[in-house]
């Protein structure tokens, strides 16, 4: 007969009695060992807690920040195929999501406690990782990338007219990223305060984000067919894919990064 102490069974509810028989560490209802059951709750919250120091991020395949941008990315080219957008009109709404990350990482640079600003130099000079250093290079990081997308802003709204902004679906796709991506914030910020990160590393890694962005400016005219649907939604495709490998490999480097 069994001595262990009364156990409820955390998957199945079951009361463990004196009289069973089944091993300590079993429940003898559902068969599962106690110290490897994890309830749903625990498992999701560990999909979005961040890695502890020196760990890998999670693989994209069970990251469910991954599979948020999936869905916030489907959403948007569902929402252009319904309304008709050309492919220009829906390069305008990446542009708003675009626009988000840069937000975020402004944030991001302003709440580190600890950084690193091995290797990184301003006017050719290094810098200690002091509060003002991490001002200055919020600051400069915004007036850097702001530039770039009032650049982008004056081509895209020039050929698409800029009609889809005052549209509601704009505006919930735009909700939909900023949602995606304040989540993802929230993780990376946790995962920075576990370690010390480069600032520089921190200031480079969403110009990798615009690159889809930026070529198809560029070769326009072969990459997009404008006016069809083949057209926006291999653009679309192609997009999504981009911004998933981003994501992940900015995850995983900035884990290792953020635990050394």
């Amino acid at each position: 007969m069994s001595t262990a102490a009364a156990v409820t069974c955390p998957k199945c509810g079951y009361l463990r009695k004196p009289s069973d028989t089944a091993p300590d560490w079993q429940c003898p209802a559902c068969g599962i060992a106690y110290s490897k059951f994890q309830p749903p709750l625990e498992r999701a919250r560990r999909l979005v807690a961040p890695p502890r120091a020196g760990e890998l991020a999670p693989h994209w395949s069970i990251d469910a920040s991954v599979w948020s941008l999936v869905g916030t990315n489907l959403l948007a080219l569902g929402i252009a195929y319904y309304q008709d957008w050309s492919t220009v009109s829906l390069m305008l709404l990446y542009w708003g999501q675009s626009v988000v990350i840069g937000i975020a990482n402004v944030f991001r640079m302003l709440a580190l406690d600890r950084f690193s600003t091995e290797d990184f130099t301003m006017n050719n000079q290094p810098v200690d990782p002091t509060p003002e250093t991490k001002r200055k290079v919020a600051a400069f990081f915004a007036l850097h990338y702001g530039i770039f997308h009032l650049v982008y802003f004056g081509f895209l709204a020039s050929e698409s007219h800029g009609a889809q902004l005052f549209a509601p679906w704009y505006w919930l796709c735009i909700a939909g990223f900023a949602a995606n991506h304040f989540w993802s914030y929230r993780y990376n910020r946790d995962l920075d305060r576990q370690g010390t990160p480069n600032i520089g590393t921190l200031m480079f890694t969403p110009y990798i984000r615009i690159v889809p962005m930026h070529l198809t400016i560029i070769f326009g005219g072969a990459l997009a067919i404008s006016g069809t649907h083949a057209g926006l939604l291999l653009f679309g495709a192609l997009k999504t894919v981009a911004d998933v490998a981003m994501h992940a490999v900015e995850h995983r480097q900035l884990a290792l990064v953020s635990g050394n």
